[in-house]
């Protein structure tokens, strides 16, 4: 094994993909063995996993619970009640991502179903997506990750979990028959007309953070206007799913949409379910969102702060390709700027668990418990629970304070004593990250006290925390 293929048998390893105990099968060729592995991720792993009309199913039964809430048995508050309601299939959730991503044998493809669950942000931090968040994950994002970002921004913004995350499921027009008929019932009642509200945040947030980014907000290339997201808002009414509804399918409720056309970006749609559809078409072909979506990517690839060119052709590329993402992976791989041997990015919490996990040869039993099990919540990345719709920070600055440092240490401090024993950590840094070991982190493993000290050591150290 050559030492130019050995470095980018490790690069590949860690900056690609999740981290390996060995790059013995990588170095023959690592570019191949990453494209190797583009297309759809595999199906979900683990027990206990609902599809999405399960997962709606079990939403609309906790309208039973939630009048068990009013008055709470004794030891309970109403929130534990409702929270008891959900929680198998958030640990099933929790514990499917993290084993399935760390067992994967296509762990680039499970870099990139992380990094489009991350994009297209559904989060456990509000309480309306609880139940649905995994199935969103495997429903909208799993399938879609190598196909078109078309078919991709359709599934996602269509789904259940983020019409209700971003409340869209709120949202009427302020024309449509069922404020029509609210406003007739108040009326009847002596009571002034209640108008429901026109619910914007599925627009914005689609438009700014899914497509066009916040730059075109501020002027940029495509920019759009209030008046665009609130055309756009209006387009998304009656997009919503009842409780009632078990059919993911049947998303649209005509009841709620405001009537006539709208104009978004300065093209006009016809009022009706299709409308979405077509103003979608356009955000994903459009400049912008190439720009967007290339960025990124380079930036959770490469660098915090990408190389232009890089962002450039990864453009280009997208819009050359009818926005068909597989080409746009296919020139990331094989951009020399991704292969540069100084690393640059820094693990999350996420991703420096799922690496130890399979370094380490951690063993599954591991996830039993879902994400508390390993730590991640500890670490501050609390699975499936992205403090916003923009989703968990992919800049290393966000994760480097002293206090998160020290949570890092202390997690492969108490991984280490647990399993460590009987491991060699020498053998084990040399294997995995091959030459970008440096000669201070080999020799501070070889001065450790003990096995554990050794391994602990080799978890922390920045060869392996970053990539």
């Amino acid at each position: 094994m050559s030492n130019t293929s050995s470095l980018q048998a490790a690069i590949a390893a860690h900056r690609f993909g999740l981290g390996e105990p060995s790059l013995e099968a990588i170095a023959s060729d690592p570019q191949q063995w990453l494209l190797g592995q583009i297309g759809p991720a595999e199906p979900a792993r683990g027990e206990g996993l609902l599809s999405t009309a399960q997962a709606l199913e079990h939403v609309a039964a906790e309208r039973e619970k939630r009048q068990l809430a009013k008055n709470p048995p004794a030891g309970m508050t109403a929130e534990q009640v409702l929270a008891g309601h959900y929680r198998e299939v958030i640990v099933a959730d929790a514990r499917s991502r993290l084993l399935t991503a760390a067992t994967s044998t296509r762990p680039f493809a499970e870099r990139l179903q992380l990094f489009w669950a991350n994009h297209f942000t559904v989060s456990l931090a509000k309480g309306a997506t609880r139940g649905l968040v995994g199935a969103f994950e495997r429903d909208a994002i799993r399938p879609n990750i190598a196909g078109s970002f078309e078919t991709l921004l359709l599934a996602s913004t269509t789904h259940p979990a983020m019409l209700r995350y971003l409340d869209n499921v709120q949202s009427a027009g302020p024309h449509s028959r069922i404020v029509a008929r609210a406003a007739r019932r108040a009326e009847q009642m002596g009571e002034g007309p209640r108008v429901t509200g026109l619910n914007e945040n599925l627009a914005r947030e689609v438009l700014e953070l899914h497509t066009l980014g916040a730059e075109s907000a501020r002027g940029g290339a495509g920019s759009y206007t209030q008046a665009d997201v609130t055309a756009f808002a209006r387009v998304l009414t009656g997009w919503r799913v009842g409780l009632q509804s078990t059919d993911p399918t049947q998303a649209f409720d005509a009841n709620w949409h405001e009537p006539g056309t709208k104009t978004v970006l300065g093209k006009v749609y016809a009022e009706g379910p299709d409308a979405l559809r077509r103003v979608l078409h356009d955000l994903a072909f459009h400049p912008a969102t190439a720009h967007f979506v290339a960025t990124k990517l380079a930036r959770h690839f490469v660098a915090d702060t990408p190389p232009p060119a890089l962002v450039e052709r990864l453009a280009q590329t997208y819009l050359r390709n009818d926005a068909q993402l597989t080409p746009v992976y296919q020139e990331l791989v094989r951009s020399p700027e991704a292969w540069s041997p100084q690393p640059m990015k820094l693990k999350t919490p996420e991703e420096f668990v799922l690496s130890a996990t399979r370094v380490l040869r951690i063993k599954p039993s591991l996830f039993e418990r879902g994400d508390n099990a390993v730590g991640m919540t500890a670490l501050g990345q609390r699975v499936q629970a992205a403090p916003s719709p923009a989703g968990w920070s992919d800049r290393a600055e966000d994760w480097l304070g002293p206090d998160a440092v020290w949570k890092r240490i202390e997690w492969s401090t108490r991984t280490a004593n647990r399993i460590g024993g009987g491991m060699d950590a020498r053998a084990l840094a040399a294997q995995s990250l091959g030459p970008l070991l440096t000669v201070e982190t080999k020799l501070q493993i070889e001065r450790a006290a003990d096995g554990p000290q050794a391994l602990a050591l080799l978890l922390m150290a920045p060869e392996f925390q970053r990539r």
